[in-house]
């Protein structure tokens, strides 16, 4: 079976003075894909939005929540859509020198290694589609397709077939992914929290909330909606995650 993975990701720059990184996927079988963005255009012009429109966390906002809550339920009622997040903390202290050779991109190449391999089967054939962040996107994408293949002996590419980068435009189940790992990141953060906090954004955390904790690790057997709260060594006491 054919498997899309659609990755975004919400704080990920090394300096962007953030505590908190989160990686998300959305995954659904290749031959649903045509469906789902049927679908989720559907609900766009139902709420009177263009079938182009894009939902993006940063868009979020109190006057288009009811669209953006009918995004959540279809998610959530779909048989065939399934999220997969890691919840990196302490990024504002990791020590790089002393466990990643000094170089971020290194540990953020391990966080991606820690959320896409509890989701690929060695049964299956698996596209993985990631956001375009930044210009040097191209190089982390071709290490990160090297170190998922060389983990599992995929030298041919039989199970990964590729990783590429795409436009967040361009995909309706990739806006999917960046609505619920915004809403994890923002939850994380602790800007809930905040007397000002955006009411829009807060009304999608409620949502996620009544399904499931966001700031917790699920069994790794979860299928539907699965997190992985990953910690610095200090923070486990030593010991490795």
């Amino acid at each position: 079976m054919q498997y899309n993975i659609y990755c975004d990701e919400s704080c990920h720059l090394e300096f962007d003075k953030s505590p908190v990184m989160v990686l998300g996927a959305v995954s659904c079988a290749d031959n649903e894909k045509a469906s789902i963005f049927s679908d989720i255009r559907n609900i766009k012009t139902k709420h009177g939005l263009s079938s182009h429109f894009e939902i993006k966390w940063t868009k979020v906002s109190e006057s288009k929540i009811d669209f953006y809550i009918d995004i959540i339920n279809y998610f959530w009622n779909s048989d065939v859509l399934s999220y997969r997040g890691l919840i990196a903390t302490g990024k504002d202290r990791l020590d790089h020198q002393a466990y990643n050779g000094g170089d971020y991109d290194l540990w953020y190449y391990k966080m991606y290694f820690c959320m896409l391999d509890a989701i690929i089967r060695p049964d299956h054939q698996y596209r993985i589609f990631i956001d375009i962040k930044d210009t040097h996107g191209g190089k982390r994408v071709q290490k990160l397709h090297e170190v998922l293949c060389n983990n599992r002996y995929d030298f041919h590419h039989d199970v990964i077939s590729s990783i590429s980068q795409i436009n967040s435009r361009e995909s309706e189940i990739l806006q999917i992914a960046d609505l619920i790992s915004g809403a994890i990141a923002f939850y994380n953060r602790g800007m809930y929290c905040l007397a000002n906090a955006n009411p829009g954004k807060k009304q999608i955390v409620d949502e996620l909330l009544t399904h499931k904790p966001l700031d917790s690790t699920t069994p790794l057997l979860e299928s539907k909606f699965n997190l992985f709260v990953w910690k610095p060594r200090s923070d486990n006491g030593g010991k490795r995650p």
